[in-house]
C-alpha cells in the first residue's frame, strides 16, 4: 500500500451519469484483480478519498483505469476532472479476487456499477486458460457500458436489462440461473448491489448450488485501511463484525449477511 500522486490521462462520460477516469501513476505498482484505490477529488475542502475498484491496470504504461458514478459532491467534483490534473492516491487496497488452478470454468455476475470488479477478472485472467461466462445487468440501452471489454474478453457474454431494451429482460441474478447449465461454473464471481447478492445466496441456496461463490461488497468507505469503521458489515453466525475495506472488500457468499 501506498501513497501517489498520479495525473488524470482521461475522463469521459461512458454511460449517464458514469465516469471512466485513467490515472498514470509515478511507478509501477502490483495489483490483484478485485482491490480498489482510495482517490481524492482534487479539493481541500473534501479531505476524504472515495474508494474506487481498478477497473483495468496496464502496466507498461503505468495507467489505471477506475469507473465511477456521480452521486454527490465528491464525485461531481471528479467528473470535471481534465487531462493533465493531479490527485492523490492510496493503492492497493483490499484483498481482491483468486481463481484456483482447479476452477476453470468461471461465472462473472454483475450488476450497475459492480461490473468493473469483474473487468479486473478478466484482465487479469485473460491469458489463462479459464472459460469464463459473463452476466451482467443494466438498468437500460443507454447505461449499457464496457460492452466491448465484455464481450471480447469473456467466452460467453450474456446481458440483461430491467426494461428489456438490450439483451434479455430481467437482471443479472436471474440470467445467471437461466444460463446455469450452459455455463457450469468451479466459481462464481459477483459484485452489485446488496440487494442483487442477496438473491444471488438465495437462489444458490433454493437451488442445493454448492459451486464456491465470492462476492465483492459495495459499502461506503471512510479512510479505506479499516481504522474507522464505517464499511463493517456482520459475518455469519458470528458476534464480529467484518470490515469490507480491509477484510474484504471480497468475501466468499456464506461469511457474510447480506
Amino acid at each position: 500500500m501506498k501513497e501517489l500522486k498520479t495525473k488524470v490521462c482521461r475522463n469521459e462520460k461512458i454511460a449517464p451519469g458514469i465516469y471512466e477516469m485513467d490515472l498514470r501513476l509515478p511507478e509501477d505498482i502490483e495489483f490483484r484483480c478485485g482491490q480498489f484505490v482510495n482517490l481524492s477529488v482534487g479539493d481541500g475542502a473534501h479531505l476524504l478519498r472515495r474508494p474506487f475498484a481498478v477497473a483495468f491496470y496496464d502496466r507498461g504504461k503505468r495507467i489505471i483505469g477506475v469507473c465511477y458514478q456521480v452521486k454527490g459532491e465528491g464525485t461531481k467534483l471528479l467528473s470535471a476532472k481534465k487531462e493533465g490534473d493531479e490527485l492523490t492516491c492510496v493503492l492497493p487496497l483490499g484483498n481482491g479476487f483468486s481463481i484456483a488452478e482447479g476452477q476453470k470454468r468461471v461465472a462473472l455476475v454483475g450488476g450497475g456499477v459492480g461490473i468493473f470488479p469483474l473487468l479486473s477478472v478478466l484482465g487479469e485472467y485473460r491469458e489463462s486458460n479459464k472459460y469464463f461466462c459473463s452476466c451482467m445487468g443494466f438498468r437500460s440501452r443507454e447505461y449499457v457500458n464496457t460492452f466491448s471489454l465484455f464481450d471480447k474478453r469473456s467466452d460467453e457474454f450474456l446481458a440483461a436489462t430491467d426494461d428489456g431494451s438490450f439483451g434479455v429482460k430481467g437482471n443479472a441474478v436471474q440470467l445467471f440461473f437461466d444460463n446455469y447449465d450452459g455455463a457450469k461454473p468451479d466459481v462464481i464471481l459477483a459484485c452489485g448491489p446488496t440487494p442483487m447478492l442477496r438473491a444471488l445466496k438465495s437462489g444458490l441456496k433454493e437451488r442445493n448450488i454448492a459451486v464456491p461463490c465470492y462476492v465483492s461488497l459495495e459499502e461506503r468507505m471512510g479512510c479505506g485501511i479499516g481504522a474507522c469503521l464505517v464499511c463493517v458489515c456482520k459475518r455469519s453466525g458470528k458476534e464480529e463484525n467484518a470490515r469490507v475495506c480491509k477484510d474484504g472488500p471480497v468475501f466468499e457468499i456464506n461469511e457474510v449477511e447480506l
